[in-house]
């Protein structure tokens, strides 16, 4: 290339593009379509042939381009960007730069990188007063001298048809303590209820709908004798040997929740993880003096801190009930309980079960000896365990994925293609799978929570778990997140179930399913499924005519 040169290419929302690697074009990718009340998006990857940096911006033309957003896609550092065993279902196995940060441009400015590609992520915020038709976008890059360089054109067909709201439940932990800890605010001070605020209504935005509510301080990936930054919602005073409790800051985090569109609640576990050996931290004031009265060196059953929890769900069942949301509060006990856990885990819940059996309980849990026993009627199972669970005809299932589901399944490190994150929606689809569980919305710390990272240079945890598994979310300087490419693309598989679940109110399963499977060797399952870029996006756009379709007549 001379200096001369520029280079603009047009690629779907799944490609990723690495800065020392061409992309390769895909025509037939390239064809967008939507529905109302969702957003789309594409990207425009740019080159320049000059030896040194240079700087420029870029344009938008489109009709409606008050509805479209472009953003910069920023390579960030992977150390650990996948564990020793891998498939053949990986973009790139080494440490490295990759693709994930979205931010966004200023006054449209970019800069071009002597001989790296680079990419722009361009969303298509599709509302329902937004015009229907087929309406062209074109993206026009400039030098700084204000010369049009090169440009790149798209279109996208937008139906009259509104997608109805998800169905599905999804929750991605949110901590509370760890945005606390990164903008170096008191928790609970007026700054710190304003960015969780910020990052609830982001989550919401883009298909979470349940929040994990810090009733107290979450005991997840804790060591052992460790703890975290104390975040409680509720106030406990010990006084006389009596407990009493100040919901006001549980019910400010209802409300504040409400106000941003959530809809489910699940509130924190009420004993440690791995087991349910011990209680979680606990603070109260005890005599005027504020000290942790429960934690890892308090046995979770048969003494004080069952005396306590009698107690404590007493009144907060009362208070949930009262605010209008016992119905949508889902509880834990332990996460990820192993079957040589069996008893501790019985008897923890067996300790508030009276005091719960209005109420759902959730648990992660990847042994269907252990669901056999009956003592977890809710299971959330990982993906690549839960065929064991449908097999065995479990209805209502819930599903997860984190570090282990490495291999065959779908998952959304940064080292996978995008395509296995969004072929989650039609495995969701096509087992009627009630809710997804992911622990890591904007996890901040090493694992067990030993130290504090900054995200925007270590997206591993400290070499604890694949690149892009401990968050989905940046948290930026005015304390508002950041999203990634991961959390978009799994957004679109949340809006792809809901079209599928339109289509099926207007046809039926089975109808659903031929468009699914008709042209395919095999039937999806959990590690099963086409790998291509093209197989969703034209999945995708099929349905969406066929909606539209049955929607004009």
């Amino acid at each position: 290339m001379n200096e001369s040169t520029y280079t603009a290419k047009i690629l779907s929302s799944l490609k990723k593009v690495f800065s020392d690697e061409e992309p390769r074009y895909e025509p037939e990718c390239n064809t967008l379509t939507a529905l109302k009340n969702e957003t789309v998006s594409f990207q425009a990857a740019y080159k320049s042939g000059s030896p040194r940096i240079t700087y420029g911006w870029v344009e938008v033309e489109s009709p409606i381009k008050e509805y479209i957003r472009v953003r910069k896609v920023v390579e960030v550092p992977a150390y650990y960007c996948c564990h020793p065993t891998v498939d053949d279902n990986y973009l790139r196995t080494k440490p490295g730069l990759y693709p994930d940060l979205l931010t966004d441009l200023e006054d449209g400015k970019i800069i071009y990188a002597a001989g790296h590609w680079q990419s722009l992520w361009v969303d298509i915020e599709v509302k329902e007063e937004t015009p229907s038709g087929t309406h062209p976008i074109t993206i026009k890059f400039f030098n700084a001298d204000g010369e049009e360089v090169c440009s790149m054109s798209n279109s996208v067909t937008i139906f009259d048809v509104v997608l109805p709201e998800q169905e599905l439940i999804r929750t991605e932990w949110f901590h509370g303590d760890c945005l606390a800890d990164y903008y170096k605010v008191d928790v609970f001070s007026e700054e710190h209820w304003r960015i969780m605020e910020n990052f609830i209504d982001a989550a919401v935005k883009r298909g979470i709908n349940m929040i994990l509510t810090p009733q107290f301080t979450p005991p997840l990936d804790t060591a052992v004798g460790g703890e975290r930054t104390t975040i409680q919602l509720v106030d406990v005073t010990l006084t006389n040997g009596k407990y009493s409790f100040d919901f006001s800051k549980l019910k400010r985090w209802v409300d504040m929740c409400r106000k941003v569109g959530v809809t489910y609640f699940e509130m924190s576990h009420l004993f440690t993880q791995w087991g349910a050996a011990a209680a979680p931290k606990v603070m109260a004031s005890v005599n005027g003096e504020y000290k942790r009265i429960f934690g890892w060196d308090t046995p979770a059953v048969g003494g004080e801190y069952t005396r306590f929890l009698q107690a404590y769900l007493l009144e907060l069942t009362e208070k949930l009930k009262e605010w209008g949301i016992a119905d949508r509060t889902y509880f834990h006990i332990s996460d990820e309980p192993r079957i040589e856990q069996l008893e501790s885990y019985r008897a923890a819940k067996d300790s508030v079960a009276e005091y719960l059996k209005d109420f759902v309980i959730i648990d992660a849990l990847s042994s269907y000896e252990f669901y056999k026993t009956g003592v977890v009627e809710k299971p959330v199972s990982s993906n690549n365990h839960i065929h064991t669970f449908l097999e065995n005809g479990v209805k209502n299932m819930w599903s997860y994925y984190c570090t282990s589901q490495y291999e065959k399944v779908s998952n959304r490190f940064m080292s996978m293609p995008s395509a296995r994150n969004r072929i989650y929606g039609v495995q969701l689809y096509k087992y009627d799978i009630e809710g997804v569980l992911h622990w890591g919305y904007n996890f901040y710390n090493s694992q067990y929570s030993l130290k504090k990272i900054n995200p925007y240079a270590v997206t591993d945890a400290l070499g604890a778990f694949p690149a892009g598994d401990p968050f989905l979310v940046y948290p930026k300087a005015d304390g508002t997140p950041e999203e990634s490419i991961r959390m978009i693309v799994h957004y679109h598989a949340m809006t792809d179930l809901r079209a599928m679940k339109l289509l099926e109110s207007l046809t039926d399963k089975e109808y659903v399913m031929e468009i699914i499977e008709g042209d395919l060797s095999e039937p999806i399952t959990f590690d099963t499924y086409p790998k291509s870029d093209y197989y969703l996006i034209s999945l995708r756009n099929r349905i969406n005519r066929e909606i539209a379709r049955r929607c004009a007549k």
